[in-house]
């Protein structure tokens, strides 16, 4: 059967950049009515997100093998609910850190969040009408109207028809390590968190990508981000839109950085209410600090400068438009892209395997002495940060994706992955916790658990054979190769309702861990149609998942 050069995407997370926070500078600009870079100069950045040292929406599945995406065990949720595609509200409580800081080599066991994670997210599908597919430029907000699934390309249903859609994440940086635009963190001890938009710049019916002229900027080559701190004012600390956050290697530094001044910064073990909803202006995140009552607020709207850049693919210049971004469907039911290799719409997501340890660095940025995960340097020690650089754990780190998954993701180093509590409790952190949504008050009543896994192996299968098949799903696993663990989720009862945790089968007060394992709860390959170059499908398997099921753990 004829495949695409570009498979399925996977969902990726906000670039993760920045040396030390500056103070936002006179970057607050008005978008003009349509932005254009000037031709390319020859010299061009490896696009950003494919560069895999982002956390970016995994938004990339080349045939060839070239960029996939982020390991991203996830939960699921869905209600046929008017409302619940585009109105959800949390309550999660911040992982905290055991108190004893890491070691260089890893070989302790004590593991600070950063080292299992650069964020978490909770994430939704929003209208984009120049992102993939690219077979129409109208897309009609909060409608399930845009859930074109068919496999029939003369069928007004056809999943190549399908409205452009990009995915948002509610994205969360962890304190400890260093600054933003460098690795993972906001600042030495507080967590702030950031508004992130993905598109696809891609037409999935004929293959054909943006232009060339858009590769050079961090916007991450086809796939360009949106990118916005939660501020204290709900003004953006810079305009949010892709053209503006400058290359990878000259960033603008008011965009990327957090800004203390500004954002909203939150303490580990802080209780924050995050009520997520469609404004006339654009989508709109509000977050309440319920420990400190602090709060914080964005909107993607075009006075917060955020845009999208158009499809324009024989053009010698990358254009952006100003663009507000509502969210794609009324009710939470519907798959959320056609691009992407995960399915989820409305979703709770980690996203993990970006941290080895290392003991000496090369002038670029590659391990020449690894932790005590490799016996040598390999393929995947690179994209490392000195210690010195950090701002509270001064250890060496690699940040590309770990692809032969022996990193701390893969190992017994989460929470609740050691049978003694007091020792778990030593050598790890707490697990994050949240409630399932509300809709304006109203429980979702499904949930599915999902991870991308087998998106990631095709990508890990040169240090891993043998290869992992999205065709057939020969040779995708769980456990992947290499692995000791993969963080599952469970659920528990805190703060007078249920909640849900993730880690290992050992978390105190687990009332239940479907079945224990990561095999067990994210159940078998789940095949997935996607729109082929010449208006064909394919059928590929890219995720694991539990099938829907009735949610255990509604929120009160």
């Amino acid at each position: 059967m004829k495949r695409s050069t570009l498979a399925a995407l996977s969902l990726m997370s906000l670039p993760m950049l920045a040396a030390a926070a500056l103070p936002a500078s006179a970057a607050r600009q008005a978008s003009s009515p349509a932005r254009v870079l000037a031709k390319s100069t020859g010299t061009i950045d490896e696009p950003f997100c494919e560069s895999n040292k982002s956390t970016c929406a995994d938004a990339g599945v080349y045939a060839a093998g070239k960029y996939v995406g982020h390991d991203e065990p996830s939960v699921e949720f869905k209600s046929g609910i008017r409302g619940s595609g585009n109105d959800m509200t949390y309550v999660m409580t911040l992982p905290k850190d055991p108190k004893v800081q890491p070691n260089a080599t890893g070989a302790d066991g004590t593991t600070w969040n950063f080292e299992l994670r650069p964020t978490f997210w909770f994430g939704l599908t929003m209208c984009d009408s120049q992102s993939a597919p690219e077979f129409t430029t109208q897309c009609t907000p909060d409608s399930d109207s845009n859930n074109l699934v068919g496999s029939n390309p003369n069928a007004p249903d056809y999943i190549g028809k399908h409205p452009g859609t990009a995915f948002m994440e509610l994205q969360f940086y962890g304190p400890g390590y260093v600054p933003q635009f460098e690795g993972f963190g906001c600042t030495a001890t507080q967590y702030c968190a950031a508004m992130t938009i993905d598109s696809l710049v891609r037409d999935q019916n004929t293959g054909v990508s943006n232009t060339s002229a858009c590769n050079n900027f961090l916007l991450g080559g086809v796939e360009p981000i949106n990118s916005a701190y939660i501020t204290r004012n709900g003004v953006s600390q810079a305009p949010a839109n892709p053209l503006f956050t400058g290359t990878f290697s000259n960033p603008n530094f008011s965009a990327v950085n957090p800004n203390t001044a500004e954002d909203l910064l939150m303490n580990p073990g802080d209780r924050i209410k995050i009520h997520m909803h469609d404004t006339a202006a654009g989508f709109r995140v509000d977050m309440t600090d319920l420990t400190t009552g602090r709060h914080g607020s964005m909107t993607a709207s075009i006075a917060n400068g955020f845009g999208h850049i158009l499809y324009t693919p024989s053009s010698s210049t990358c254009t952006e438009a100003p663009y507000a971004f509502h969210p794609e469907y009324s009710t939470a039911n519907p798959r959320g892209t056609s691009w992407a290799a995960h399915t989820y719409n409305v979703a709770m997501s980690d996203e993990v395997g970006h941290f080895e340890n290392c003991l000496a660095i090369d002038a670029n940025g590659n391990c020449t002495s690894p932790g005590s995960q490799d016996a040598t340097a390999d393929a995947d020690d690179t994209g490392c940060v000195p210690g010195t650089d950090s701002t509270l754990v001064n250890i060496d780190g690699c940040f590309t994706s770990d692809e032969d998954y022996d990193g701390q993701t893969y190992r017994n180093d989460w929470p609740g992955t050691n049978p003694n509590p007091f020792l778990d409790r030593a050598l790890h952190p707490t697990p994050v916790l949240f409630t399932s949504p509300l809709t304006r008050g109203k429980n979702y009543s499904t949930i599915a658990f999902e991870t991308d896994l087998p998106a990631i192996e095709v990508q890990g299968a040169q240090a891993n054979p043998p290869f992992c098949s999205p065709v057939t799903g020969a040779n995708c696993v769980n456990l992947p190769p290499g692995a000791q663990f993969y963080p599952f989720f469970s659920t528990t009862f805190r703060q007078g309702q249920c909640m849900w945790q993730e880690g290992g089968p050992f978390l105190p007060g687990t009332v239940n861990n479907f079945g224990g394992s990561s095999t067990a709860e994210f159940g078998p390959l789940l095949p997935n149609l996607y729109p082929e170059p010449g208006f064909t499908t394919a059928t590929l398997k890219r995720d694991f998942n539990s099938g829907d099921m009735p949610n255990p753990c509604r929120a009160e």
